[in-house]
């Protein structure tokens, strides 16, 4: 097969990653003709296709830009420049999103001329242009409209350049592309994949969530700061499409918050899913990173950098449903963890937690002090860990090898959405059900009427908070809280002028001499009112965060501007004249 790669003229720029998550079959021994009228050929494209785009798990990088984690940040500091963010595609590279977006082209213009049936073709070319929504989105959400490339483009010589010197489209161009796109693959993409072996291939159902969720950051603040009722309305139908498709299929809420992770094939509520494996025998080794990053390193073979911060700690209602600094709560600062919302435990690990790992279900995590000394091997800086997603039956030595699938898109996410949406368009009925159905799998009290600790008489605006609020709790750590800051405009209002902090927890003097070789025996309310202090800590300490309005549409790289004149800058950034609002 021929391979071509992009004009360095168009610019891209991606967050997320890929990893080799589905066989590919070799295509370099095969020409075009072959590729395009051998039904296996043309699956092997498309396999390539999802290695290259599939997201893989958050990393620590992209959630340290948020208030879930800690760490150091340029767009915290607010010293971003136009060419702070480098990991676009200026360069003739076929791993940046216009090069991605190159090999989609060509499958898509090559396709349609070669020997398959219409209904192999148009199952085929449904995946690819999922993928190709998904890039331009990716480019979209970062920066505003981009220019939109639909041919393969040579990428070779003077002549080359000059075709590949197009002019950025507008956002709503761009929101229709990628609409469009999604559309097609609602409308020729299975429902479920019969074959067991094609899990992890995209469904109309993750279609039309992924379109739910792009049309539901076009009508926030973000993109629609004058709240156009059409936006919200396009963003409650998609969503509502969405619902309707996933549940007629068998997708809903799996039964466990904590263990839906660590079921694969036909779990209930992955939507969209990117596979992983532990390497057995020959097989190809697909590993996750994020058990081996997240665990304390003295509990697998590296670890401990997702650390929560107390602001997500303090994020999680009390097991009444009612927030922490809600009159009545219940809560006690120096019991924090107790009474929570279920899901508290099953996402943070704390000092005196129980946390069933390694296999031992009785395991007690310490993360106190003692003379301003750690007891841990190595100490946690915010006093917390993450313990979502951390598989709590494997070994020590096989933490490194881990192979739980990424869930993308979760159906819990697909009723956030749509919750969300019918608020925008004031069906707050509709709104409520989602996050009671939500609050009810989390193990939350229903409480006398019913609205599990929900207040029953929210207007729009404070629905839209509570909303935020749930996803905040429900899918913290999944990477989708800087973008729920981003597309709101939050940043000034929840972070900036502040420090993010953390806690240290010290053993009192009047604690046992023995008490480490009893704790683990005490009850651990005791624990904590008789011999533990808890002392507020500053993890931003170099700087207050100072997020720049800038930032909610990203400056184009320098060397993108100089490769294609016919781009503009962003308003807002040096000589920018492109409105990423129109």
């Amino acid at each position: 097969m021929k391979k071509h790669w992009i004009i360095a003229a168009l610019l891209g720029i991606a967050l997320t990653g890929c990893e080799n998550i589905l066989d590919k079959t070799d295509l370099s021994a095969f020409n075009e003709e072959q590729v395009f009228n051998d039904t296996l050929l043309a699956k092997g494209y498309v396999d390539y296709v999802y290695d290259q785009n599939l997201p893989t798990w958050p990393t620590g990088d992209f959630l340290k830009c948020t208030d879930e984690i800690g760490g150091e940040s340029r767009f915290f500091e607010g010293t971003v420049q136009v060419n702070t963010v480098q990991d676009f595609g200026i360069g003739v590279n076929a791993t940046n999103n216009y090069g991605k977006i190159r090999s989609i082209n060509q499958f898509l213009a090559k396709l349609p001329g070669g020997g398959l049936s219409e209904d192999v073709k148009n199952r085929l070319m449904a995946q690819v242009t999922f993928f190709r929504a998904f890039r331009y989105w990716d480019l979209v959400q970062l920066y505003g409209g981009v220019p939109i490339v639909l041919e393969p483009l040579e990428g070779v010589g003077e002549e080359a350049k000059e075709e590949a010197a197009i002019p950025r489209n507008s956002t709503s161009e761009s929101i229709a592309l990628i609409v469009k796109d999604l559309d097609f693959s609602i409308a020729n993409l299975p429902a479920r994949w019969g074959n067991t072996n094609d899990w992890g291939r995209i469904t109309s159902g993750a279609a039309a969530g992924f379109k739910g969720r792009i049309l539901l950051h076009y009508a926030s603040p973000q993109h629609n700061p004058n709240d156009l009722p059409e936006r919200w309305q396009a963003a409650y139908d998609a969503n509502k499409k969405a619902i309707e498709v996933l549940s007629a299929n068998g997708f809903r809420l799996h039964n466990s918050f904590s263990d839906l992770w660590f079921q694969e094939a036909n779990n209930p509520e992955a939507v969209w899913v990117t596979c992983y494996n532990n390497k057995v025998g020959d097989q190809i080794n697909k590993n996750m990173t994020w058990d081996n990053n997240t665990r304390p390193s003295y509990l697998g073979t590296a670890g401990g950098s997702n650390q929560p911060t107390w602001e997500v700690v303090q994020a999680f209602p009390m097991k009444s449903g009612k927030n922490i600094e809600e009159k009545g709560s219940g809560y006690d600062a120096q019991l924090f963890y107790k009474n929570r919302d279920p899901r508290f435990n099953q996402t943070i690990a704390f000092n005196g937690a129980t946390w069933q790992i390694n296999g031992n279900p009785n395991y007690r995590l310490w993360t106190y002090f003692v003379n301003n000394k750690t007891v841990e091997q190595k100490a946690t800086s915010t006093g917390f860990y993450v313990r979502k997603a951390i598989d709590p039956n494997l070994a020590p030595g096989a933490v490194a090898n881990a192979g739980t699938d990424w869930i993308e898109m979760r159906y819990a996410e697909v009723m956030l959405n749509f919750a969300e949406a019918a608020c925008g368009v004031n069906k707050l009925d509709e709104a409520y059900t989602q996050l009671t159905e939500l609050r009810k799998r989390a193990g939350i009290e229903s409480g006398a009427d019913g609205f599990y600790g929900l207040n029953p008489k929210m207007t729009r605006a404070e629905m839209f908070e509570a909303i935020l609020r749930e996803r905040q709790v429900e899918l913290a750590f999944e990477g989708k809280r800087f973008y729920d800051l981003r597309r709101w405009k939050k940043f000034e209002t929840v972070l900036n002028g502040k420090s993010r902090n953390g806690v240290t927890i010290n053993l009192k003097a009047s604690a046992p001499e023995d008490f480490a070789t009893r704790r683990d025996g005490m009850n651990l309310d005791s624990v904590y009112k008789n011999y533990m202090e808890i002392v507020p800590k500053k993890l931003d300490t170099k700087y207050l965060v100072n997020w720049l309005p800038e930032y909610y549409f990203f400056a184009l790289p320098q060397q993108a501007l100089t490769n294609n004149p016919r781009l503009e800058q962003n308003i807002g950034w040096p000589s920018g004249t492109f409105d990423p609002l129109k």
